[in-house]
């Protein structure tokens, strides 16, 4: 999506306007994470440009870019330019978790459980002394 959005409107309030934009924006997002991903893509990255005019739109986080269209209108910006691509993205792999004495998930099978360490001979028994839990 690249649009240029009006923040002003003679017959509206501003902040109506503004939650329009606002609405508008998270609505495309919304549509475009819903359509089916291409093989091997794990989520739908966005590249994200924003600013008062296409030539001067600047590369923005999309976590950013509500505030900073909130910023513009604040600032009495009569217009601001969104630019939203969709993009493949890839998780990076997470690294393998390390146990405190240095065993990692790869060979905790080799780690023997405390509970098949204990042998029925040595378990208390509850039950003589009228606890079942």
């Amino acid at each position: 999506m690249k649009k240029t959005f009006p923040l002003t409107q003679p017959k509206l309030h501003p902040d109506r306007v503004l939650d329009a934009v606002k609405h508008e924006i998270r609505k495309y997002l919304k549509r475009e994470r819903r359509k089916p991903l291409p093989e091997g893509v794990e989520f739908l990255d966005f590249d994200c440009r924003f600013g008062l005019t296409a030539d001067s739109a600047e590369t923005t986080p999309l976590p950013d870019l509500v505030r900073k269209i909130d910023a513009a209108a604040t600032a009495g910006a009569t217009h601001v330019y969104v630019e939203l691509l969709s993009k493949p993205g890839q998780r990076p792999p997470r690294p393998e978790p390390v146990e405190p004495g240095g065993a990692t998930v790869a060979n905790a099978d080799a780690i023997v459980s405390v509970d098949a360490a204990i042998s029925p001979a040595t378990a208390v028994d509850n039950t003589a002394s009228g606890n079942t839990h």
